[in-house]
């Protein structure tokens, strides 16, 4: 009886997987933070025995090397990727035994070119395919990351290899991606179910319906928008092979500290919920709340290797960001405090701005006041439909283009909230006067703010 156990990430929309016949175990694309995966493979009592990368990863920093370390298991990825570590290589059509399952990679080119599936085997049929950037639910992985030179031959290999997954495999055979779930690594947002199987994917990847190559590529390319800017720092680190993490607490911070770390131009992060900072912050942080988009937007937004302290209410919330963090490559926080902005911030410079919801927008324009409206959504969004007047700067490149907004009060909206809670808190930062607008974008096209969507 084989065991497929998935690991979600939902912090960067990705998936691991540990699969195992009851006595040891594979893991396919292992993130950071292995302890969740040794803690499986001991409650299961098996042994992990093999690890296997589909790719070199562009969005986290990978947990396989090591895991490979530390349980003496084998470290497969593809033989031509060039790493400064040892491993087995493995090339299309290579086998691999692991225990009653039978592992084979298929050269699957696209998200990366040296990509590879694995079909695992058992009970005498193909029971599932770990198709990492590959094949997703109903779409692919996008194939600009490794360079924009790149794409349009990489997208090409991209269609050609989930053809040839489709064509390989019978439909009850599950599909296993890593990405998808909402990580900037796929192609396309979709709305994909929790489960896939090669027949669902027949009727539904676009890779599979778009069967004109020259249509597939002018549709895949012509939907990418940006994507994180760490993720220039992943692979390369991938290939150096990962220092172990630490997840022993940040030293701690009293609020001279935060200060002086903040007239530095370090980046002190305030995780606590967007309405509790709206109403009390200390000026001259940012405030990134805890979620599961913590990590992808403050990776995002942060200049790499500036140092980043953590403040917030409580320690579980630092150990939460913490753990995001070093999935992404930043080790170590440079100090972190909690207890809430009365204990961080007892002597500091205080501050608040309104939070306020597009019906208050509606009144003030009914008014005669015309707010400057600041749209941070991505260049995608805006382009489906935008509200009057407004302006747009994504989010991810606010603090560079700060300059580019009006004088004067600035109402900053996203599609729900979140990204605008940071967008404010910049302004805030760069001692502009924003209010928040703290809704669902939905409710501005019922109340009519909106427009249709942009030829």
């Amino acid at each position: 009886m084989v065991d497929i156990i998935t690991v979600e990430t939902t912090s960067l929309g990705d998936r691991s997987y540990l699969v195992t016949d009851g006595a040891v175990a594979a893991v396919i694309d292992p993130q950071r933070d292995i302890d969740r995966l040794l803690d499986l493979a001991a409650d299961r009592g098996v042994t992990i025995t093999h690890v296997f990368e589909t790719h070199v990863h562009n969005d986290y920093v990978t947990g396989g090397y090591q895991l490979a370390r530390e349980t003496g298991a084998a470290y497969h990825m593809h033989a031509d990727d060039e790493v400064d570590f040892e491993r087995v290589g493995l090339l299309d059509g290579d086998v691999v035994r692991v225990g009653a399952i039978r592992f084979t990679a298929l050269h699957t080119a696209g998200h990366t070119p040296n990509h590879l599936s694995y079909v695992a085997h058992a009970d005498g049929r193909d029971i599932a395919v770990f198709t990492g950037g590959s094949m997703l639910y109903g779409t692919v992985g996008r194939t600009d990351l490794i360079s924009r030179a790149m794409a349009d031959e990489l997208t090409r290999r991209q269609h050609r290899s989930v053809q040839r997954l489709a064509d390989l495999l019978a439909d009850d055979v599950e599909v296993m991606p890593t990405h998808g779930f909402g990580s900037f690594c796929s192609s396309a947002v979709v709305e994909a179910d929790d489960t896939s199987t090669i027949g669902d994917e027949r009727e539904a990847n676009v890779a599979l319906t778009v069967t004109d190559e020259d249509a597939f590529v002018e549709r895949l390319l012509g939907g990418l928008d940006a994507y994180p800017r760490y993720y220039v720092h992943m692979a390369p680190r991938n290939k150096l092979g990962p220092d172990p993490i630490d997840l022993s607490p940040p030293v701690d911070a009293d609020p001279t500290e935060i200060r002086l770390r903040i007239h530095a131009g370090e980046w002190v992060v305030d995780l606590r919920e967007r309405t509790l900072y709206a109403a009390d912050f200390l000026h001259g942080t940012v405030n990134v709340e805890i979620s599961d988009s913590f990590s992808t937007y403050l990776g995002w937004l942060v200049p790499w290797n500036v140092p980043v302290t953590l403040v917030g209410d409580k320690p579980d919330d630092i150990a939460a960001a913490q753990r995001q963090l070093v999935r992404i490559g930043i080790d170590r926080p440079a100090a972190a405090a909690a207890g809430g902005v009365d204990a961080y911030g007892a002597d500091g410079d205080r501050g608040r701005y309104e939070i306020v919801d597009f019906s208050a927008l509606v009144r003030a324009r009914d008014d005669g006041r015309a707010p400057v409206v600041l749209d941070v959504r991505r260049d995608d969004e805006w382009a489906e439909g935008r509200i009057a007047d407004a302006i747009h700067v994504p989010v991810h490149r606010l603090e560079r283009q700060i300059a580019h907004v009006p004088d004067g009060e600035v109402w900053v909206h996203c599609q729900s909230g979140f990204r605008a809670s940071i967008a404010a808190s910049l302004l805030a930062r760069a001692g502009r006067t924003p209010v928040l607008i703290d809704d669902d974008y939905e409710r501005a096209t019922e109340l009519g703010l909106t427009g249709s969507r942009v030829a």
